[in-house]
């Protein structure tokens, strides 16, 4: 496997507690995943180029994704990887 959402899903669905058990609840879960993949960390990446001046509500929208601690987390979990390599 090669793609982040499709690994992140992999390993969601094969550890209990990773997803709900719950069918609409599980739908959604994995909806967000994909979505999260999807626009905030593209958003973010675009952030350098200053597309992102021009669109203010895009831009307020990836401030508020970059303020969560749960990305913040995940941004340093990423950076550490990257800067051990």
């Amino acid at each position: 496997m090669f793609e982040s959402g499709a690994i992140v899903f992999h390993i969601a669905e094969r550890h209990e507690g990773l997803l709900p058990n719950d069918a609409n609840a599980r739908a959604r879960a994995a909806t967000w995943m994909f979505a999260a993949l999807n626009t905030v960390s593209v958003l973010f990446r675009s952030k350098p180029s200053g597309i992102l001046d021009e669109y203010p509500n895009l831009a307020a929208y990836v401030a508020r994704g970059e303020a969560r601690p749960a990305f913040k987390r995940a941004f340093a979990a990423q950076l550490a990887v990257f800067t051990g390599m």
